[in-house]
């Protein structure tokens, strides 16, 4: 359903003020402690806190015997101290009992082999006997804990596609043939769309169709493999409703339904629409000082921005809400006892993330964890508290953030202010995980505008394109970046069109439409749907070594054109930058058209910080608020509004003290002081300030 209507102001949060929250496992703890644990967290400002997302076996220990008393009792005693619960649905763990007794409910390796119980995640969506199982546990926790008063709303799963967003048990082989069957009708559809003509590959029958097998070189038909990641986001959404669509049934009127987190061959979007209230995600900056850095490719950003560049998530969790919860935000040190290393958050970066997630639009946010487990995986999962049960700095730091945060709760419901968008799209996304010739190219050009909005203090969108969409969808924006979407479609480059010529800027980067919806390349000039809005092609392409970029002249300034290279042909555009390296040197490196009353730009390249720099430039989105304020690098400006009124949040990432100038008259929310002038933020400080009446 890649093309449904969407808008995510219609799917988000909805809180009264901003609030703060804990995950919580009381299975973990002698119930001895909970009511401590619970005055705890309330005196530091915790207000409500999540539990269950793990504890099936607390329901239903042996097959069909349900119980309740365990968490009836806590529930209860959250009620009586005034603490507010979010339930989950315990189905990422299902317990042993289960898959020992229905092993055809456990995914698969891609030879086959079962994944074996005492991991999470380990079953298929697929599976029949897995579904009935999710199903009846669901409709047994919606009817006894639904009218409970402590509960405000379900997180369903916990961070569905996390361990694995591929599936190959046999019940997904089975449920994938029907997809196919669905979908193209007859064999002769299916073979012409997946272009099996090449090495053999017809199907004669719809038993020969399996989800990807090993292959030699790891080199499945890349046109069925971009179908079965449809496949799999649609086999997750159908999961996911399925638990909605029960819970409906049974929640109070205005308890929400969400789920948490950002994984791979999921489309939000659709998902949001179909089955939750609004998305939350699990904000870990941490992994940026991750001392394996190939846990998180964002690691680097750039080779600066480290933690700050969590702020790509966030952008990509407000394009699904645009106001959004946080079910995990970082407070301790993480990683698994077998990977993820990170060290602990230095004095006062806890706050800073939070205060970062509230900054781009977060109105809940929950930390993770309340105390550190003692056993298991994660026991180097740091949380608020030690083993040892001791108050501890991130607690100190919890209740400073609480108060802080009790002084700019009224800003609950207020928008992210960007007038730049940088667009994703998930077809393009997933078939460029299996396509080295363009698939890399989306991360770096990606990070680079991040990295070039951020130091020119120019907030920043990530936009999801969907089919139907219209050019009024973009009118909030000056400027809109398309950094390498191959799989784009007429209708959207219809919409794009539109958009320019009411006054926007579209920028198209390297490899644009050169493939058709199911990765195939048509015989028509790159880049196909764009051509007639930049008015020119690619007459050759180049991929180029990571460290050799080949440089351009853009108005008049040399950049980097890094990744890949194309050489352009201008037809009815003005050619605005030449290539000055390179066997085609001299040859256009982008050229731009006028479309009504704006303009649409191509770049025959992935984009440099300097490229994106000079962009922004051009088109007047360097500095914005430059009028306010005189910022350094350093610190990010990130602006929130609500009721016609902004509020700037500054944040410093770095472990020393960065000055700046206040223009106009400001208060400063957090202390009350009225700041204008000379100004200065302390290491990982944070500022809110509104306009001095």
């Amino acid at each position: 359903m890649e093309g449904s209507s969407y808008s995510p102001s219609e799917k988000s949060i909805s809180m009264e003020e901003i609030t703060l929250g804990v995950c919580y496992y009381p299975e973990h703890w002698p119930e001895s402690m909970w009511e401590e644990d619970l005055d705890r967290m309330l005196k530091s400002g915790i207000r409500v806190c999540r539990v269950a997302e793990f504890a099936w076996s607390k329901f239903e220990k042996t097959e069909g015997v349900f119980t309740f008393d365990f968490f009836d009792r806590f529930l209860d005693l959250a009620q009586k101290k005034g603490m507010k619960v979010i339930f989950c649905t315990p189905t990422a763990t299902p317990p042993a009992w289960l898959t020992e007794k229905y092993p055809e409910a456990l995914n698969a390796f891609p030879d086959g082999t079962l994944v074996r119980h005492g991991m999470r995640g380990h079953c298929s969506h697929t599976s029949p006997v897995f579904l009935r199982l999710c199903g009846r546990l669901v409709e047994e926790l919606g009817r006894h804990y639904g009218p409970h008063p402590a509960i405000i709303g379900w997180q369903i799963d916990n961070e569905l596609n996390c361990e694995t967003n591929m599936y190959y048990s046999e019940s997904d082989s089975k449920a994938f043939r029907a997809y196919l069957k669905e979908k193209f009708g007859t064999l002769e559809r299916l073979n012409e769309a997946m272009g099996t003509v090449f090495w053999n590959q017809e199907y004669t029958s719809w038993e020969e169709l399996f989800v990807a097998r090993p292959t030699l070189a790891n080199s499945p038909n890349p046109h069925l493999l971009l179908e079965q990641k449809r496949f799999v986001s649609e086999a997750t959404i159908a999961f996911c409703r399925l638990q909605a669509d029960i819970l409906k049934k049974y929640r109070k009127p205005g308890d929400f339904i969400t789920t948490n987190g950002l994984f791979g061959h999921l489309d939000y979007p659709q998902m949001n629409e179909e089955g939750l209230d609004f998305i939350t995600f699990d904000s870990y900056p941490n992994f940026a000082y991750s001392l394996d850095t190939s846990v998180n490719a964002n690691a680097t950003a750039s080779g600066r921005l480290r933690d700050r560049s969590s702020g790509i998530s966030l952008a990509r969790t407000r394009s699904i809400s645009s106001n959004f919860g946080i079910m995990e935000q970082q407070s301790g040190a993480g990683g698994w006892q077998t990977r993820m290393p990170q060290p602990i958050p230095k004095p006062g970066q806890m706050r800073l993330w939070a205060m970062q997630s509230i900054a781009h639009g977060a109105d809940y946010v929950s930390f993770f964890r309340w105390r550190t487990c003692n056993v298991g995986m994660e026991i180097y999962w740091n949380g608020i508290l030690p083993w040892d049960n001791r108050d501890s700095r991130q607690l100190r730091e919890l209740s400073q953030l609480s108060g802080e945060v009790k002084k700019i709760s009224h800003l609950a419901g207020g928008r992210y202010q960007a007038r730049v968008a940088v667009c994703y799209h998930y077809a393009s996304d997933w078939d460029g995980e299996g396509d080295i010739f363009y698939g890399p190219l989306k991360e770096l050009s990606t990070t680079n505008w991040f990295a070039a909005c951020e130091d020119l203090h120019a907030p920043m969108d990530l936009f999801c394109l969907r089919e139907d969409l219209r050019g009024e969808d973009l009118s909030g924006y000056d400027l809109v970046v398309l950094p390498h979407i191959a799989l784009l479609s007429e209708k959207i480059a219809a919409a794009l069109q539109e958009y320019a010529e009411q006054g926007g800027t579209v920028v198209f980067g390297a490899r644009t439409g050169f493939k058709d919806e199911f990765g195939r390349c048509p015989m028509t000039p790159t880049p196909g749907p764009a051509a007639k809005l930049v008015g020119g092609s690619v007459r050759e392409y180049t991929l180029l070594p990571e460290n050799a970029p080949e440089q351009a002249e853009l108005w008049g300034e040399s950049v980097s054109m890094p990744g890949a290279n194309e050489i352009l042909e201008a037809e009815d555009s003005e050619v605005i930058a030449r290539y000055q390296t390179g066997y085609y040197a001299g040859a256009p490196a982008a050229i731009c058209k006028k479309l009504g009353k704006g303009k649409a730009v191509y770049v025959g390249g992935a984009f440099s910080e300097e490229t994106a720099r000079a962009l922004l430039r051009e088109t007047g989105m360097a500095e914005p608020y430059g009028e306010l304020f005189a910022l350094p690098e350093e610190i990010e400006l990130a602006v929130r509004e609500k009721d016609g009124k902004q509020y700037f949040f500054l944040l410093n990432y770095t472990s020393e003290s960065q000055s700046f100038t206040c223009r106009k008259p400001f208060i400063q929310l957090l202390t009350g002081e009225r700041w204008e002038g000379s100004a200065a933020l302390p290491p990982y400080g944070v500022a809110v300030l509104s306009k001095a009446e």
